[in-house]
C-alpha cells in the first residue's frame, strides 16, 4: 500500500475523475508491480478488502480467477463501484471463471445497470467465442426497445453486443445495421484518428470489411 501511494500522480487522478475512477497510479507501473509479485491469491484479497482502487486494481492482476466462487465474485462486482475496477474484474477474472455464464445470466437483468452491463459484457463475450444456445433474435428484441434509453454504462453494453452480433453473424447483419441505424445510438461519439466509431453500424461494416480483406 505504501508503494502504491508513492506512485500516485495528480495529474492522473485528475484525468480519471473525469470517467469517474478515483485513483492516480499510472497502469503501467501498476502492471510492473504485478509482474513481479507473481499470482498470489491471498494477498489478492487482502488487497481487495482494502476497497482502494488501485489496491484492487493490483489485486485483479495477481488473483488466480479460478480461485474465487460465484458468490465472491457476485459480491466483488457489486462492491466495485468504480469503473476500471469494474471492467478489470469481469475481464480479467469473471471471463476465466468457471462461474462465468452462470453469472452472466444471474447478472443479465439485474437492476443495478452496472451489473447488468456486466451481464450484457459477458454475453457479447459468448456471441463471439460461443454462440451455441444463445437467443441471438432474443437479443436483438431487447437491444431494439432497451438500448435508446439504457443508462450509459447499460447502453454502451448492449451497443457492444450489438455490433459483435452484427460482425460475428451473417444471417443477423441486416437487422443489427438496421437496429443502428434506427436508434442512432454513439452516433455522434467523438473518435480520434485511425480509432473505429462505436456506432454500431459503422463498427460492423468496418469489422466486416477488415475480416474480407484478410
Amino acid at each position: 500500500m505504501a508503494e502504491l501511494a508513492e506512485l500516485e500522480d495528480p495529474k492522473i487522478r485528475e484525468v480519471n475523475v473525469k470517467h469517474g475512477d478515483d485513483h492516480g497510479v499510472n497502469l503501467t507501473q501498476l502492471r510492473a508491480i504485478a509482474k513481479r509479485l507473481k499470482v498470489q491469491q491471498d494477498l489478492a484479497e487482502e488487497l481487495w478488502e482494502t476497497g482502494d482502487s488501485a489496491a484492487r486494481l493490483l489485486a485483479i492482476l495477481v488473483s488466480r480467477p479460478k480461485a474465487f466462487t460465484r458468490d465472491a465474485l457476485d459480491t466483488m462486482l457489486r462492491e466495485a463501484r468504480v469503473p476500471k475496477v469494474q471492467d478489470w474484474l469481469v475481464n480479467y477474472i469473471v471471463k476465466k471463471s468457471p462461474h462465468a455464464d452462470e453469472l452472466r445470466v444471474l447478472w443479465f437483468d439485474d437492476p443495478d445497470q452496472v451489473v447488468a452491463s456486466a451481464g450484457w459484457a459477458l454475453t457479447s463475450e459468448r456471441v463471439v467465442k460461443r454462440p451455441a444456445g444463445l437467443d441471438l433474435s432474443g437479443l436483438l428484441d431487447i437491444i431494439e426497445v432497451q438500448m435508446k434509453d439504457a443508462p450509459e454504462r447499460l447502453q454502451w453494453a448492449m451497443n457492444t453486443c450489438l455490433a459483435q452480433i452484427g460482425i460475428e453473424h451473417p444471417a443477423y447483419r441486416a437487422r443489427a445495421l438496421d437496429i443502428g441505424n434506427r436508434l442512432k445510438v454513439l452516433e455522434d461519439y467523438p473518435t480520434s484518428a485511425g480509432c473505429t466509431s462505436p456506432f454500431a453500424p459503422i463498427w460492423i461494416t468496418e469489422m466486416v470489411n477488415r475480416k474480407t480483406d484478410k
